[in-house]
């Protein structure tokens, strides 16, 4: 039993000195339960119930680890994420906003510090902020109608490039909603660029709901546009959809 005791205690230092610690931890956990298995541990209740701490606190070791790993991995693919949907957001504003008070606009989100401390799961408050030169500010309550409209159909085209790779379906429902004739042309330049860059992905598709015609002509005028579906009654009172050509919309000059 003392010559089992000094080999056990040799393997433990040996599995100490090793680098990966993960793999020290499995390699002892798979050790110390072998072990458990021999003659002299089963006729030793000192030694058996040595083991059994030991291979507890490998259990705890191992458990504790891989919570900090997972929680750190959150972490870290939270903080990639919002770095790339600013980055989206960031370049879709600059093409399309032609106003000259705000440079870009940006996601940020803010960690909760009311979180209880049996509630493990970190909790964030996100908040659009606009920016100008080197000052940031809240986007709530210090925009116009027709900004709030820009700025949410952008956050939307980011987060749907983000994270809709598997189903690349975007709706838009009466997009030029109080957006000025300006930011209406360049809001159909920004989707026509989109449909230019997914052109080779197969699962993407835009569906924009609208009754603004001019805006249907503005996207028309790309080659990726040649027809589009007209909702109307028909002679008994039911709606019908009807193909068009987007040719025959008459041009709008401003």
């Amino acid at each position: 039993c003392q010559y089992l005791r000094v080999f056990v205690l040799s393997e433990r230092v040996k599995m100490e000195r090793r680098k990966d610690s993960g793999q020290q931890c499995f390699c002892s956990v798979y050790f110390f339960s072998l072990l458990l298995y021999s003659p002299f541990i089963i006729g030793s209740n000192s030694l058996f119930q040595e083991i059994i701490m030991i291979l507890m606190v490998y259990t705890l070791c191992i458990s504790y680890t891989f919570n900090i790993y997972y929680y750190i991995a959150i972490m870290k693919f939270h903080s990639m994420k919002m770095e790339e949907i600013n980055k989206i957001i960031r370049d879709l504003w600059r093409s399309t906003y032609r106003g000259q008070d705000i440079e870009y606009i940006e996601i940020r989100s803010d960690a909760d510090e009311n979180v209880s401390a049996s509630d493990k799961r970190r909790n964030y408050n996100y908040r659009v902020v606009m920016l100008k030169g080197d000052t940031a500010l809240d986007m709530r309550g210090r925009c116009s109608a027709g900004q709030k409209v820009l700025a949410s159909l952008i956050i939307r085209l980011a987060l749907a490039e983000t994270f809709c790779l598997n189903c690349g379906i975007l709706a838009l429902d009466e997009p030029t909603t109080n957006l000025d004739r300006e930011n209406i042309e360049s809001l159909a330049h920004a989707l026509v660029e989109i449909i230019k860059s997914r052109s080779q992905q197969r699962n993407f598709q835009l569906l924009v709901i609208t009754h603004d015609e001019d805006f249907v002509e503005l996207l028309g005028r790309s080659k990726y546009v040649e027809k589009f579906y007209r909702i109307k009654k028909n002679i008994d009172q039911c709606s019908e959809i009807v193909t068009c050509s987007v040719s025959s919309l008459g041009s709008y000059v401003h």
